[in-house]
């Protein structure tokens, strides 16, 4: 049967070197990644669980951060002196 389907650039590009890979036509890599697919869509998907992550103790911090803003300024305030004095 013939049908018109529109493809994204970057999928029929994969079709054509997969193709000329196995040196096979287009149809006939594009009808098996097709029935790949549809294969693979009927199954159940698998249960995997519930992810969980585990907490992982850092240590203290090495700068109170209760301020953050005002310690931000003044690392940039402190960059940008060693900044001009890198240029005398």
């Amino acid at each position: 049967m013939r049908t018109t389907l529109r493809l994204d650039d970057d999928l029929m590009m994969e079709i054509r070197d997969l193709a000329a890979k196995r040196r096979s036509p287009i149809g006939a890599v594009t009808n098996e990644a097709l029935r790949l697919g549809l294969q693979a869509l009927a199954q159940p998907r698998k249960n995997r669980g519930r992810h969980r992550e585990k907490p992982v103790k850092m240590g203290a911090p090495a700068r109170n951060l209760d301020k953050a803003l005002s310690l931000a300024a003044g690392l940039e305030d402190t960059e940008v002196l060693r900044k001009l004095q890198l240029r005398k």
